[in-house]
């Protein structure tokens, strides 16, 4: 019979305190040495920070090294990194390596061993988050701010519900460079132009490669040029793609789609879904809200539902959200449904903590800050409108820039990306000349056909103005626009250098 292991710890105390296996970890290391499959098929995502006892941790990451590299794993293979290994020289040195393997008890059930030592190692966070709450919470100093306490100790016990480690650990390079070879192999697998999740539109997605996670994206515009609009159809194209390819089988992990949150603080939910409804059945959503609409239009928008019923879009437009409350809300979808984007139209609509009410900069400036905050917390996309000062409208060039953003600087600061959304037609409409009659003159007759030559060119088309990108290069995206569907849609190769001006 196998010489027992000894599983001694400088401090026995804190060993008993935490809530640890340090027999079950041993013997599934001993089944991972004898059956290096048994890692291959755990159902438990099980990292070696999910290790209690040090040298396991250490034994653990040294496996999964080996096997990314495609080799076997045994003890003889493992000894050479051990053998200076000063603390495993506590539990006997190299050769406690072979003496995992000694019994192999742990390949009759590794799974539920697995999963014990995942279980016990959320416990053990548990108890950190739970102690560091106390701690904050008897702190009586004049700093003291409960609700950011609060809002802290939410996100921590978020991050143990998903199994992420509550503590600030660098990463080493090697998890670092996985996670961005993972990225480079979507790109490549999606065709060369994307690596984050699609926003159905060609041309969009190859100028940023796709929405990344953790990227806080402002869409800034003036009224009526098509923010809420852009923005919903994003997010439809986001959520139709994840279900087509959930369709077709591809695995929900490479696909270029995802489940979107959008929280809706000035549209109602079903405002929001007639406007999808209209976009998608193509129907004016101004004779839908007025019911002018005939039998056929009623069929295609029944038609419409039923094919929208199963979408993985999830609506909230409870109104007047604190950037507390959102980040609350978004956790539990984020759980609930794993959403991979969330829109929020629109960033003033928010409200902070209370703390910089009376000064709307700051407030703002909080907002734009917890937003990034939630984007890298959750690693996913967040697109947040936002918008622009009236001084666009009191300069000859109505084009957008940085400094149009309103109320703070910090919103250029936060952002990964900011676009702004510019539709031509919509002033040139507005400077539109009298139709000349057989009365007017050369000049009347000259300036209304140069305005409808210029008609003639802008019209249903918009600008996606990207003015900072930290991925790439900045420029402009040319967009079709049916503003009677209020759908945008990629322009035609022959129309997309419609505009004199880059």
């Amino acid at each position: 019979m196998a010489e027992p292991i000894p599983f001694a710890r400088p401090d026995e105390a804190a060993a008993r305190a935490l809530p640890a296996n340090v027999e079950a970890e041993a013997a599934f290391l001993g089944a991972a040495l004898i059956d290096n499959r048994v890692i291959e098929e755990l159902v438990t995502p099980l990292r070696p920070d999910h290790f209690f006892e040090p040298a396991h941790v250490r034994i653990y990451d040294r496996i999964l090294q080996l096997l990314d590299r495609k080799a076997v794993v045994t003890p003889v293979t493992l000894k050479p990194y051990f053998e200076a290994d000063e603390a495993l020289k506590e539990l006997g040195g190299a050769s406690y390596l072979a003496r995992l393997t000694a019994d192999g008890q742990g390949l009759l059930a590794p799974r539920e061993l697995a999963e014990q030592i995942y279980d016990l190692a959320l416990l053990r966070e548990l108890v950190s988050v739970g102690r560091t709450l106390v701690n904050d919470a008897l702190d009586t100093s004049e700093s003291v701010e409960p609700l950011e306490q609060v809002a802290r100790a939410e996100a921590a016990l978020y991050r143990v519900a998903e199994g992420a480690s509550v503590g600030s650990e660098a990463q080493t390079f090697r998890s670092s460079s996985l996670a961005a070879i993972t990225q480079i192999e979507k790109a490549l697998n999606s065709g060369g132009h994307i690596s984050g999740l699609t926003t159905g539109l060609d041309d969009l997605n190859s100028k940023i490669g796709g929405l990344h996670d953790s990227d806080l994206i402002i869409l800034a515009g003036r009224p009526a040029m098509g923010k809420t609009s852009l923005v919903t159809n994003i997010a439809f194209n986001c959520a139709e793609r994840y279900l087509r390819d959930l369709a077709d089988g591809i695995d929900p992990k490479k696909s270029v789609g995802a489940p979107v949150a959008f929280f809706s603080l000035e549209m109602s939910a079903d405002q929001l879904a007639t406007r999808i409804l209209a976009e998608q059945a193509e129907i004016s959503s101004e004779r839908l809200r007025m019911g002018k609409i005939s039998r056929e239009d009623f069929q295609k928008i029944s038609f419409a539902s039923q094919r929208l019923a199963e979408l993985p879009l999830y609506i909230d437009d409870t109104p007047a959200l604190s950037i507390a409350a959102l980040r609350t809300r978004a956790r539990r979808l984020k759980r609930k449904h794993d959403i991979g984007l969330i829109v929020i139209d629109y960033l003033q609509l928010l409200q902070g903590s209370g703390r910089a009410n009376d000064n709307r900069v700051n407030e703002i400036s909080e907002i734009s800050r917890g937003l990034k905050t939630l984007a890298k917390e959750l690693s996913v996309p967040v697109i947040a409108l936002s918008q622009l000062s009236r001084a666009v409208e009191s300069r000859e060039d109505k084009r957008p820039q940085l400094a149009d953003l309103r109320e703070s600087g910090s919103i250029e600061q936060d952002a990964d990306m900011v676009w702004f959304i510019f539709r031509e037609e919509y002033y040139h409409n507005a400077a539109k000349p009298d139709e000349p009659s057989e009365t007017s003159g050369s000049d009347a007759i000259a300036k209304y056909d140069a305005w409808m030559q210029r008609h003639l060119e802008v019209v249903n088309k918009a600008t996606v103005i990207i003015a900072k990108q930290r991925h790439g290069s900045t420029g402009n995206v040319y967009l079709h626009f049916q503003s009677e569907f209020t759908k945008f849609g990629n322009l035609a190769p022959d129309s997309r250098s419609y505009e004199s001006y880059e």
